[in-house]
Protein backbone atom coordinates (compact mmCIF):
# COMPACT_ATOMS: atom_id res chain seq x y z
CA UNK A 1 0.00 0.00 0.00
CA UNK A 2 1.48 3.36 -1.02
CA UNK A 3 2.33 5.94 1.67
CA UNK A 4 0.74 9.43 1.44
CA UNK A 5 2.71 12.65 1.09
CA UNK A 6 1.64 16.28 1.27
CA UNK A 7 1.05 16.06 -2.50
CA UNK A 8 -1.69 13.44 -2.03
CA UNK A 9 -5.11 14.03 -3.57
CA UNK A 10 -7.92 13.43 -1.07
CA UNK A 11 -11.50 14.16 -2.17
CA UNK A 12 -15.01 13.97 -0.77
CA UNK A 13 -17.59 11.71 -2.44
CA UNK A 14 -18.75 14.68 -4.55
CA UNK A 15 -15.29 15.71 -5.79
CA UNK A 16 -14.41 18.49 -3.32
CA UNK A 17 -10.66 18.61 -2.64
CA UNK A 18 -9.26 18.24 0.88
CA UNK A 19 -6.66 20.88 1.76
CA UNK A 20 -3.56 18.99 2.87
CA UNK A 21 -1.53 20.19 5.84
CA UNK A 22 1.20 18.12 7.40
CA UNK A 23 2.49 17.65 10.92
CA UNK A 24 6.08 16.60 10.27
CA UNK A 25 8.71 17.57 7.73
CA UNK A 26 11.78 15.53 8.55
CA UNK A 27 10.77 12.31 6.71
CA UNK A 28 10.08 12.89 3.03
CA UNK A 29 9.66 11.15 -0.32
CA UNK A 30 11.20 13.16 -3.17
CA UNK A 31 11.16 16.22 -0.90
CA UNK A 32 7.46 15.89 0.03
CA UNK A 33 6.70 15.27 3.73
CA UNK A 34 4.95 11.98 4.56
CA UNK A 35 1.51 12.39 6.13
CA UNK A 36 1.03 11.04 9.63
CA UNK A 37 -1.77 10.68 12.14
CA UNK A 38 -3.85 12.98 12.44
CA UNK A 39 -2.88 15.00 9.32
CA UNK A 40 -6.11 14.25 7.35
CA UNK A 41 -8.42 15.17 10.25
CA UNK A 42 -10.27 18.50 10.59
CA UNK A 43 -9.05 19.77 7.22
CA UNK A 44 -11.03 22.08 4.94
CA UNK A 45 -12.66 20.66 1.82
CA UNK A 46 -12.87 23.10 -1.08
CA UNK A 47 -15.34 23.21 -3.96
CA UNK A 48 -17.72 20.45 -2.90
CA UNK A 49 -20.56 20.78 -5.42
CA UNK A 50 -23.13 19.11 -3.14
CA UNK A 51 -25.76 21.83 -2.67
CA UNK A 52 -29.46 22.38 -2.22
CA UNK A 53 -32.10 23.47 0.21
CA UNK A 54 -31.37 22.06 3.68
CA UNK A 55 -28.07 20.61 2.47
CA UNK A 56 -24.61 21.30 3.89
CA UNK A 57 -21.77 20.67 1.41
CA UNK A 58 -18.70 18.79 2.58
CA UNK A 59 -16.37 21.45 3.96
CA UNK A 60 -14.48 19.65 6.74
CA UNK A 61 -12.97 16.20 7.26
CA UNK A 62 -13.90 14.16 10.32
CA UNK A 63 -11.68 11.48 11.95
CA UNK A 64 -9.98 8.83 9.82
CA UNK A 65 -11.77 5.45 9.96
CA UNK A 66 -9.22 3.36 8.05
CA UNK A 67 -5.81 3.82 6.46
CA UNK A 68 -3.29 4.39 9.23
CA UNK A 69 -0.33 2.01 9.15
CA UNK A 70 0.02 -0.52 11.96
CA UNK A 71 3.68 -1.03 10.99
CA UNK A 72 5.15 2.39 10.23
CA UNK A 73 5.38 5.36 12.59
CA UNK A 74 7.12 8.70 12.52
CA UNK A 75 7.71 10.37 15.88
CA UNK A 76 5.30 7.83 17.42
CA UNK A 77 2.43 8.64 15.02
CA UNK A 78 1.06 6.20 12.46
CA UNK A 79 1.85 6.88 8.79
CA UNK A 80 -1.06 7.47 6.38
CA UNK A 81 -1.57 4.92 3.59
CA UNK A 82 -3.42 5.15 0.28
CA UNK A 83 -6.48 3.52 1.85
CA UNK A 84 -7.11 6.47 4.20
CA UNK A 85 -10.86 6.99 4.47
CA UNK A 86 -12.99 9.04 6.79
CA UNK A 87 -16.27 10.91 6.85
CA UNK A 88 -17.08 14.57 6.19
CA UNK A 89 -19.42 17.06 7.82
CA UNK A 90 -21.61 17.19 4.69
CA UNK A 91 -25.26 16.57 5.44
CA UNK A 92 -27.98 15.63 5.95
CA UNK A 93 -26.95 14.09 8.34
CA UNK A 94 -23.26 14.82 9.10
CA UNK A 95 -21.09 11.74 8.72
CA UNK A 96 -22.95 10.43 5.67
CA UNK A 97 -20.30 11.19 3.03
CA UNK A 98 -16.70 10.01 2.81
CA UNK A 99 -13.34 11.41 1.84
CA UNK A 100 -10.88 9.06 0.15
CA UNK A 101 -7.51 9.11 -1.61
CA UNK A 102 -7.39 9.43 -5.41
CA UNK A 103 -3.60 9.90 -5.60
CA UNK A 104 -1.03 9.12 -2.87
CA UNK A 105 1.25 11.96 -4.00
CA UNK A 106 4.12 9.58 -4.78
CA UNK A 107 4.57 6.20 -6.45
CA UNK A 108 7.79 4.85 -4.95
CA UNK A 109 7.32 4.04 -1.26
CA UNK A 110 4.94 1.33 -0.08
CA UNK A 111 4.31 -0.27 3.27
CA UNK A 112 5.87 -3.75 3.24
CA UNK A 113 3.44 -6.60 2.89
CA UNK A 114 0.63 -4.51 1.51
Amino acid sequence: MKILTKDAGLYCDHGGKVTIEFGQGFVTVEGAPILIEPDPVAKPIKNCPYAGVGVVPCNLTLPVLTGYSDLLRIDGRRVCRKDVMGLTNGSPPPGTFRYTVKDPGQHFVSEAGS
